[in-house]
C-alpha cells in the first residue's frame, strides 16, 4: 500500500508532502490544476523515463520518494528479499533528476538501476492512465489483459522456456545444415591444416618438455664439466677439497671445545655441513652417471621444435599455443563434419522440443479460454450497469499452432463487441464510441484489477466520456473494489469523487510569476464544497450543496 509521498521541484510543484489512507482516494482540482501530477511523479519511482524538462525552472535537481506498506504483499518482500535490499515491513522508492537530465534510483537507500525500480514497482501498485481505452485497441494489451486476469504465470512460463529451447535448437539445426551445404571449401581447407597438425601429433605440454631437453642436450658438455669441476673441489680431489677442509676444521674446533665451552656448538654445525657435502656429491656424482649427451636425440629435437615452429608461424599463435590450435580446428571440423546421420538425430530432437513446446502452448490457451467465458459474462454484466443494456462483450480465441506459435503461445486475442440490439459482434474500435468506449474499458480495468495481486491501484481520469446515473455506479465500483485493496481516483466527476472514502485537492496558484501546485486531504465539510463545484461550475447555491451532501452522505 502507498502511504506517504515527498515531490520537491518536480515540474510545477515546489514541494509537496501528503500521506494516503487504504480504501478509495478520490483526488479533485481544477481543470490546468495538476490533478495528475502526483501520478506523473509517481511513475518516475516506478522507473519510468527521466527528462530534464520535468525538473521546475531555476532548480538544480528534482525528488521524488514514494514509502510503501508491505504488510500485506509477499510478492514485494521476497522480491526485496532475493535482491538484498530488504528493510522490515517498509519499502521506499526514491529518485532523483538533475536539470542535466541525468536520474538516479534508489530502494530502501540503495542505489539501484532504473530498471530494477520498474520491476519492484509492478508488485506494488498499477497505474490505469486516461488512454487505457486507447491501449485497448491493441491485440497485445488485450491479450495481456486476459492473462494478467487469468494469473496463469507459471503456465506462460513453461511456454515461453519451451519455446525458448526449441528456437534455440532449431536454430542450431539450421546452422549445421547451412555449414554442411555452403562451407565445403572452408571444410577442405580445415582438413588440410588437421592433417598437417595430426601429422605433428604435439601433446599438449610437450612443446615446454622438449625445449627443456633441447636445452640441457645442446648444453651438455659445458654441464659435464661443470658438474665434475664441483664434484672435484667438493669431494675428489686429492689436493684438496671441501669435504677435507671441513672435517680438519671440524677437529681443530672439537679441540678447542675443551679449552671454551662456548665454541662447543661449532663441530655441530660443521658437522651438518660434512653431512650436506658428502650429499651434494653424490647428487654430481648421479648427475654424471646420468647425463645425457646422445647427439641423435639432440638433432631429433631440433628438427621437431623447427616443425613446431614452422606450423606456429602459419597458424599465427605462438609455439605454446599450437596444440590448442589443433584443438579448436578438431572443434570447427567437427562442427562442419555433421553427417546426415547426425542431423536427422538432431532433427527429431528438435521437433520433441517443438512438441513439448506445443503442449504447453495448448494447456495455456484452454486455460485462457476458461477465464475468457469468466470475463465475457462479468463484461457484459458490467455493461449493463453502465447503461448499456443490450451490451455483449465476448473475447474471440483464434489458435494457429503451426503458424503463430511463439514464446506467448500460439493464440490471437481479440475483445469483440456488441451494443445495440441485432448488432453482430465486432472488434472493439469498430463498434464502440467513445464515451461506449471509455465505459468498457473501466468495466474491464475493474474487474480484471480484482484478479491482480498489485495492492494498490490509481485510476487517472479513467471516467472520461461519462456522465450522469453512469458516473455513479462508476463510483460504487471502484469503491467497492476499495473495500478490499487501496484505489486512487483522479477524477471530474463529482458522482465519482464523492464514492472515496477520503478526498484529496489540488490547487494551482501563481505568484510573482512563479506556479506553485498544492495537494491536501479535504475535511467533510470541504468535501460538500468541492463536491458542489464540480456540480454546478463557479456559481454555487443552497441546492448545489444539498445536492453535494446527499451524494457524500449516498456514498
Amino acid at each position: 500500500m502507498l502511504a506517504h509521498m515527498t515531490i520537491s521541484n518536480f515540474a510545477i510543484v515546489k514541494s509537496l508532502e501528503f500521506e494516503l489512507k487504504p480504501g478509495m482516494t478520490t483526488i479533485t482540482g481544477e481543470t490546468g490544476a495538476g490533478k495528475s501530477i502526483s501520478i506523473d511523479a509517481l511513475g518516475l519511482c516506478l522507473g519510468d523515463r527521466a527528462e530534464a524538462s520535468m525538473v521546475r525552472p531555476n532548480q538544480d535537481k528534482a525528488e521524488i520518494s514514494a514509502a510503501f506498506s508491505l504488510l500485506n504483499n509477499q510478492s514485494a518482500r521476497r522480491w526485496l528479499e532475493d535482491n538484498e535490499l530488504s528493510d522490515g515491513d517498509e519499502c521506499i522508492l526514491r529518485r532523483v533528476i538533475t536539470k542535466e537530465g541525468r536520474s538516479r534510483a534508489f530502494i530502501n537507500g540503495s542505489p539501484v538501476p532504473a530498471s530494477q525500480q520498474k520491476a519492484l514497482g509492478q508488485l506494488l501498485i498499477n497505474i490505469h492512465g486516461q488512454h487505457a481505452h486507447q491501449q485497448l485497441m491493441r491485440a497485445d494489451y488485450q491479450q495481456q489483459m486476459l492473462d494478467q486476469y487469468a494469473g496463469h504465470h507459471l503456465l506462460m512460463d513453461k511456454t515461453r522456456q519451451s519455446y525458448q529451447i526449441w528456437r534455440q535448437a532449431h536454430n542450431e539445426l539450421k546452422r549445421l545444415t547451412q555449414s554442411r551445404d555452403e562451407n565445403e571449401a572452408q571444410k577442405q581447407l580445415l582438413q588440410y591444416q588437421v592433417k598437417e597438425l595430426d601429422e605433428l601429433a604435439l601433446g599438449e605440454h610437450e612443446y615446454a618438455e622438449i625445449e627443456e631437453e633441447h636445452k640441457r642436450l645442446s648444453n651438455s658438455g659445458e654441464l659435464a664439466v661443470s658438474s665434475q669441476t664441483a664434484l672435484s673441489m667438493l669431494y675428489d680431489s686429492d689436493e684438496g677439497n671441501a669435504l677435507q677442509l671441513l672435517q680438519m676444521a671440524s677437529q681443530q674446533v672439537i679441540n678447542l671445545g675443551e679449552m671454551d665451552a662456548n665454541l662447543k656448538v661449532i663441530p655441530e654445525m660443521l658437522e651438518d655441513a660434512i653431512i650436506q657435502v658428502q650429499e651434494a656429491s653424490q647428487e654430481l656424482r648421479c648427475y654424471l652417471d646420468n647425463l645425457d649427451m646422445d647427439p641423435q636425440r639432440l638433432i631429433y629435437l631440433e628438427e621437431r621444435l623447427a616443425k613446431i615452429m614452422s606450423l606456429a608461424r602459419k597458424h599465427y599463435v605462438m609455439p605454446d599455443e599450437l596444440y590448442q590450435k589443433h584443438q579448436d580446428l578438431l572443434k570447427e571440423l567437427d562442427d562442419l563434419d555433421c553427417s546426415d546421420e547426425r542431423l536427422e538425430e538432431m532433427a527429431e530432437q528438435v521437433e520433441a522440443k517443438r512438441q513439448l513446446c506445443l503442449t504447453n502452448a495448448e494447456k495455456l490457451s484452454k486455460s485462457r479460454q476458461r477465464y475468457a467465458k469468466e470475463l465475457d459474462k462479468k463484461i457484459s454484466e458490467s455493461m449493463h450497469q453502465l447503461s448499456m443494456e443490450n451490451g455483449i462483450f465476448k473475447i474471440d480465441i483464434q489458435s494457429d499452432a503451426e503458424r503463430m506459435l511463439s514464446p506467448l503461445g500460439f493464440d490471437t486475442i481479440t475483445f469483440l463487441v456488441s451494443t445495440n440490439p441485432g448488432q453482430p459482434l465486432q472488434p472493439l474500435g469498430k463498434v464502440a464510441s467513445g464515451g461506449e468506449l471509455s465505459r468498457i474499458s473501466l468495466a474491464i480495468q475493474v474487474i480484471t484489477a480484482q484478479k491482480i495481486e498489485t495492492p494498490s491501484l490509481i485510476f487517472d481520469e479513467v471516467d472520461v466520456g461519462i456522465s450522469g446515473p453512469t458516473a455513479a455506479i462508476v463510483g460504487k465500483m471502484l469503491r467497492t473494489l476499495g473495500e478490499s485493496t487501496q484505489v486512487m481516483c483522479v477524477t471530474h466527476l463529482p458522482q465519482v469523487a464523492g464514492c472515496g472514502h477520503q478526498q484529496m485537492f489540488v490547487a494551482k496558484k501563481s505568484t510573482k510569476g512563479q506556479t506553485e501546485t498544492n495537494m491536501y486531504p479535504l475535511t467533510n465539510d470541504e468535501r460538500v464544497s468541492e463536491l458542489a463545484r464540480l456540480l454546478g461550475g463557479s456559481e454555487i447555491t443552497d441546492r448545489t450543496l444539498a445536492n453535494a451532501k446527499e451524494l457524500l452522505f449516498a456514498a
